[in-house]
């Protein structure tokens, strides 16, 4: 992890800024929580005591590292050097659970006796599950109903593991309303409840204190780049971003490196333009969303438009504030792509590789298709986790374009 001493152009500032992205707007009632939290999460959690039983856990109980595979099919098939960065092979199958390590070990300390969660595809829903059960404290995840139905494996992993999942059912019933529900239960229960916030969105410092966490991606591509091609530099990371924790890890220690090309991946769902869609960086505006200043999907006068993506954890009408900022300076490049183009990724993968990704995995895996690189340059993608929670979804699309 980066020590917060740092003068990156792309790490947030002291007002909790990216650029004119961040901040946070939140009801008075958080105020106290979210500032404590604010002043006191960099001392904590670079003390030495906290880093030592974070990384203690990161080796032994989530498997870390994560290899960085040379995907030797996939890379003859697109003609260049793909390595994918194997966060599907953590413990519970994904990114998720580095933040969930992290900040279960913060709450400890901020003497919290209560976890909330929101989640979408039901992998930070798992990964703060476990986490709750590894140290014994009582957990609550909020999950919109569209969500609870197609991610059935992981709402029973989750009820395994001793949570309470509560469906929401407002608005589109999927990622959105999960996360206003939690928001409504710590304003409820500020004294003795943490909210663990899945990805880089919410109110400061929730974005930056989750890219820290997540920042073990990229630390480990650093060294394992070096290992294996002789330098710590790839010529592109490539990542999916709904809310946007699994690629601001993937870029972290790479952020002021301009030679090293940052490609961020959202859900076309049926088209940019179809009207069903969660390409966020195309259809945004400026606006606040779940405590923060970010591009969103909204109508002229305020109001959200439900985004729309068959992949759960894609499906979110914004995105980090990090991500609005490297988008809109140019750092980053965003690449918008479909639900019909995803699942061709699924298969592809399957079959080049013998690895089941995750359908938002599948997204970044599909952006190959619209890139221009040389067969010389080394790609990384983070396969950030598994296809197994979207068997369901893979059985029916297939089921439903037999009858087509």
């Amino acid at each position: 992890m980066i020590h917060p001493a740092t003068n990156s152009a792309y790490q947030v500032d002291d007002l909790g800024f990216y650029g004119e992205f961040g901040g946070s707007y939140i009801p008075e009632m958080l105020y106290h929580n979210v500032e404590y939290l604010r002043k006191n999460y960099l001392n904590i959690i670079y003390e030495d005591q906290f880093q030592k039983e974070f990384k203690d856990l990161l080796k032994n109980y989530v498997g870390r590292p994560t290899p960085l595979y040379f995907a030797k099919r996939l890379s003859s098939h697109f003609g260049t050097n793909i390595w994918l960065k194997r966060e599907d092979l953590n413990h519970t199958g994904a990114h998720k659970v580095n933040n969930t390590i992290g900040q279960i070990l913060l709450a400890q300390r901020l003497g919290k006796k209560r976890i909330i969660a929101e989640t979408g595809a039901g992998q930070h829903g798992v990964a703060t599950a476990t986490v709750c059960a590894l140290k014994g404290i009582e957990c609550i995840v909020y999950m919109g109903s569209v969500d609870i139905e197609r991610q059935a494996p992981n709402v029973s992993r989750m009820k395994m593991l001793g949570a309470k999942v509560i469906p929401a059912e407002s608005g589109s019933k999927t990622l959105k309303d999960a996360t206003n529900e939690a928001i409504r239960d710590w304003i409820n229960n500020p004294e003795d409840t943490h909210y663990i916030i899945g990805s880089v969105v919410g109110p400061h410092p929730y974005p930056d204190m989750v890219a820290r966490f997540q920042s073990v991606i990229s630390e480990e591509m650093k060294w394992q780049l070096k290992e294996q091609i002789g330098s710590e530099n790839p010529d592109a990371i490539i990542a999916c971003v709904g809310g946007g924790s699994n690629a601001a890890g993937a870029y972290y220690h790479y952020l002021d490196n301009e030679n090293v090309r940052l490609v961020a991946v959202e859900a076309a769902g049926l088209g940019i333009h179809s009207g069903e869609s969660a390409a966020t960086s195309v259809l945004g505006t400026k606006g606040i969303i779940h405590g923060s200043r970010t591009l969103l999907m909204q109508t002229e006068d305020g109001q959200i438009i439900e985004p729309y993506s068959l992949s759960a954890g894609l499906d979110y009408p914004g995105i980090g504030p990090l991500h609005s900022h490297l988008i809109q300076t140019g750092r980053a490049e965003a690449i918008s792509i479909t639900d019909d183009e995803a699942m061709d990724a699924v298969f592809l993968c399957s079959r080049k590789e013998g690895i089941i990704p995750a359908l938002e995995t599948a997204h970044a895996i599909a952006a190959l298709e619209k890139m221009i690189y040389k067969d010389s340059d080394h790609i990384v993608i983070n396969l950030s986790g598994r296809g197994d929670k979207d068997l369901g979804t893979f059985i029916k699309y297939i089921a439903d374009h037999e009858q087509d």
